[in-house]
Protein backbone atom coordinates (compact mmCIF):
# COMPACT_ATOMS: atom_id res chain seq x y z
CA UNK A 1 0.00 0.00 0.00
CA UNK A 2 1.63 3.65 -0.94
CA UNK A 3 1.62 6.44 1.56
CA UNK A 4 2.63 9.44 2.15
CA UNK A 5 4.12 10.65 4.68
CA UNK A 6 5.06 14.03 5.94
CA UNK A 7 7.08 15.68 9.10
CA UNK A 8 7.65 19.08 10.16
CA UNK A 9 8.03 21.06 13.36
CA UNK A 10 11.24 19.13 13.87
CA UNK A 11 10.37 15.75 13.80
CA UNK A 12 12.06 15.39 10.20
CA UNK A 13 15.19 15.58 12.09
CA UNK A 14 14.41 12.61 13.20
CA UNK A 15 14.29 11.01 9.70
CA UNK A 16 17.78 12.36 8.33
CA UNK A 17 16.06 15.63 7.85
CA UNK A 18 13.52 14.45 4.88
CA UNK A 19 10.15 16.06 5.64
CA UNK A 20 8.36 13.78 2.91
CA UNK A 21 8.52 10.19 2.79
CA UNK A 22 6.31 8.48 -0.17
CA UNK A 23 6.51 4.73 1.49
CA UNK A 24 5.11 0.95 0.39
CA UNK A 25 4.12 -0.41 3.48
CA UNK A 26 3.28 -4.32 3.53
CA UNK A 27 -0.43 -5.09 3.60
CA UNK A 28 -1.93 -6.24 6.87
CA UNK A 29 -1.10 -9.31 8.32
CA UNK A 30 -1.77 -11.57 11.40
CA UNK A 31 -5.08 -11.94 10.17
CA UNK A 32 -5.98 -8.54 10.00
CA UNK A 33 -8.09 -7.19 7.47
CA UNK A 34 -7.32 -3.27 7.88
CA UNK A 35 -3.85 -1.17 8.08
CA UNK A 36 -4.29 0.65 10.95
CA UNK A 37 -2.44 3.97 12.40
CA UNK A 38 -0.73 1.72 14.99
CA UNK A 39 0.34 -0.32 12.45
CA UNK A 40 1.96 2.33 10.47
CA UNK A 41 3.69 4.12 13.63
CA UNK A 42 5.64 0.53 14.27
CA UNK A 43 6.48 0.74 10.70
CA UNK A 44 8.11 3.93 10.92
CA UNK A 45 9.71 3.51 13.88
CA UNK A 46 11.58 0.67 12.29
CA UNK A 47 12.19 2.48 8.59
CA UNK A 48 12.15 5.56 9.03
CA UNK A 49 13.05 6.97 12.72
CA UNK A 50 16.85 7.11 12.48
CA UNK A 51 17.62 8.64 16.07
CA UNK A 52 16.02 9.20 19.40
CA UNK A 53 12.50 7.56 18.47
CA UNK A 54 11.80 8.46 21.99
CA UNK A 55 11.08 11.72 20.72
CA UNK A 56 8.44 11.31 18.62
CA UNK A 57 6.57 7.97 20.14
CA UNK A 58 5.30 6.51 23.35
CA UNK A 59 4.34 3.24 24.00
CA UNK A 60 2.96 2.56 20.80
CA UNK A 61 1.52 6.34 20.00
CA UNK A 62 3.16 9.06 19.79
CA UNK A 63 4.06 11.86 22.07
CA UNK A 64 2.01 13.99 23.54
CA UNK A 65 2.22 16.94 21.41
CA UNK A 66 2.56 16.01 18.19
CA UNK A 67 -0.14 16.68 15.96
CA UNK A 68 -1.78 13.77 13.25
CA UNK A 69 -3.26 14.66 10.40
CA UNK A 70 -4.64 12.02 8.06
CA UNK A 71 -5.83 13.15 5.07
CA UNK A 72 -6.12 16.65 6.41
CA UNK A 73 -8.55 15.78 9.28
CA UNK A 74 -7.22 15.01 12.91
CA UNK A 75 -6.84 11.58 13.60
CA UNK A 76 -8.36 12.23 17.18
CA UNK A 77 -11.80 12.83 15.36
CA UNK A 78 -11.43 9.37 13.61
CA UNK A 79 -10.29 6.59 15.92
CA UNK A 80 -6.26 8.04 16.70
CA UNK A 81 -4.56 4.39 16.55
CA UNK A 82 -7.73 2.73 14.97
CA UNK A 83 -8.09 5.05 12.37
CA UNK A 84 -8.41 2.74 9.47
CA UNK A 85 -5.73 3.48 6.33
CA UNK A 86 -6.29 3.10 2.50
CA UNK A 87 -3.91 3.49 -0.35
CA UNK A 88 -2.59 7.14 -1.20
CA UNK A 89 -3.29 8.52 1.97
CA UNK A 90 -1.61 11.27 3.36
CA UNK A 91 -0.39 11.23 7.20
CA UNK A 92 1.01 14.44 8.67
CA UNK A 93 3.01 14.66 11.71
CA UNK A 94 3.55 18.02 13.35
CA UNK A 95 5.49 18.72 16.26
CA UNK A 96 3.88 21.56 18.70
CA UNK A 97 6.76 21.98 21.06
CA UNK A 98 9.15 24.07 20.45
CA UNK A 99 12.13 25.44 21.96
CA UNK A 100 12.33 29.45 22.54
Amino acid sequence: MQLTLEFGGGLELLCDSVKIHNVNVDPPQDGEDKFTMKSLLAWVRTNLIKERPEMFMKGDSVRPGVLVLVNDCDWELSGQLDTTLEEKDVVVFISTLHGG
